[in-house]
């Protein structure tokens, strides 16, 4: 019987690392998501900007003040922000993608150890 409580308490190690596996994954995807909303909140500031003709006033807000702001520099300033949130979403996707094969290994062994534990009982 010592042996089914020493694959018991594997099994059950293993459950809580899986746990924390799929916590940390939908974090990411969750992060992913967020950042995707950003993206597309940039495209839409970008084709706004992209309308305005040279002598158009732009205006930033920085805390509760709207400050005057150069049109170009703020064209400059979006297409900077979708580069960085572009390289943010790759690298959540590597994560994310990391994750996913850490997942179907845990389950994989998981599998193992329910059916050893199976066994064990069964020749118990």
């Amino acid at each position: 019987m010592k042996m089914a409580e020493e694959a018991q308490r594997k099994l059950q190690k293993e459950l809580e690392i899986f746990n924390g596996v799929q916590k940390e994954y939908h974090k990411a995807v969750a992060q992913k998501q967020q950042l995707d909303s950003q993206l597309n909140e940039n495209k839409a500031v970008k084709e706004e900007l992209m309308l305005l003709k040279k002598d158009s006033e732009v205006y930033k807000l920085i805390g509760p003040v709207l400050v005057k702001q150069d049109l170009e520099e703020a064209r400059q300033n979006v297409a900077k922000r979708m580069e960085y949130i572009n390289k943010e979403i790759k690298r959540s996707d590597g994560h994310i993608s990391a994750l996913e094969n850490k997942q179907e290994a845990i389950q994989e062994n998981l599998s193992k150890l329910k059916s050893d534990l199976g066994n064990l009982k069964i020749a118990a």
